[in-house]
């Protein structure tokens, strides 16, 4: 009994220590960031002034600032863009890449390669793409007599850069769905065809449901993509027109080191994150079934 004792903690002594390199790193630059941004929010600095303890103030001036639920319209609405559009598009390209004959790994790859692309090269070529004298207003001007004010309405901003993101994206989630369509069992399918179920019910009824897993982590992603998008208005818009592009990272880029307002920058930082985790377990609770692949 006692050399089971013994050897029972030499086994959580090993895993401690080869475990210690990992929680280190979490301590380090996760724990400790995170703590340092709670307790910044409780107080008002400069970066150059001592910092002063202020209490809720940062959150009652948060809340009570319209330009704080511009930022949040702004969020569901690209949200709403930016989450079908990835969904229906990813969904349908994993679908065509499971019917290839060929090149499946060729197809996927070059898909792949929007996602890792640098954003600040993609954002001016779809500057150029969507401007005003571009050639996609271009075309639509020559052949149906109009163009669209991408960029420059209000109205019309935010769904473009739903339309960028989603390219970027695009291939990223196809392959998460693909690899969900390889888990589904071939049987499932042949016992659908002998019933005499077409292909439309054989996707509502046997696809989609078993692709559960792969949607919920697609959701997942999407919802905390849509509280961090940066770049691409940074970029293209800088959070106009009529700030119809400001994001909440922008905003917290442009409270912190534009208007040296480290506290407030904080506080919008944790209200965010606070959001996305609400939205995110919501949407969980909702939609994540447990799917029996058997």
């Amino acid at each position: 009994m006692i050399r089971k004792t013994t050897l029972k903690k030499h086994e959580n002594l090993k895993g401690w220590l080869l475990s210690s390199p990992y929680l280190i790193f979490i301590l380090v630059f996760w724990g400790y960031p995170f703590v340092w941004l709670v307790v910044l929010s409780f107080t008002k600095w400069n970066f150059m002034t001592p910092k002063k303890f202020i209490g809720i103030e940062n959150f009652v001036k948060l809340f009570s600032n319209p330009f704080f639920w511009t930022l949040t319209w702004n969020t569901f609405k690209f949200m709403c863009y930016f989450i079908p559009m990835v969904l229906v598009f990813s969904i349908t390209l994993a679908v065509a890449f499971t019917k290839a004959k060929k090149f499946k790994a060729f197809l996927a790859i070059s898909f792949l390669v929007a996602n890792v692309s640098s954003g600040v090269a993609y954002s001016i070529v779809f500057s150029q793409l969507f401007s005003s004298n571009g050639p996609l207003n271009r075309f639509l001007y020559n052949s149906f007599g109009f163009i669209i004010p991408w960029f420059t309405n209000p109205n019309w901003a935010m769904f473009s850069i739903a339309i960028m993101v989603t390219w970027k994206f695009l291939g990223y989630y196809a392959l998460i769905f693909m690899a969900g369509l390889q888990m589904i069992p071939k049987e499932l399918y042949e016992a659908a065809d002998l019933d005499g179920a077409n292909k439309r019910t054989r996707f509502f009824k046997i696809t989609l449901p078993l692709l559960n897993p792969s949607i919920v982590m697609i959701m997942v992603l999407a919802i905390s993509l849509s509280f961090g998008i940066f770049t691409e208005p940074y970029m293209i818009t800088g959070g106009g027109p009529l700030n119809g592009t400001q994001t909440f990272l922008l905003a917290i880029y442009t409270d912190a080191f534009e208007r040296y307002r480290a506290g407030y920058a904080a506080s919008l930082s944790i209200i965010a994150a606070s959001m996305s985790f609400a939205i995110i377990y919501a949407t969980r609770k909702i939609i994540e079934r447990e799917v029996d692949f058997s």
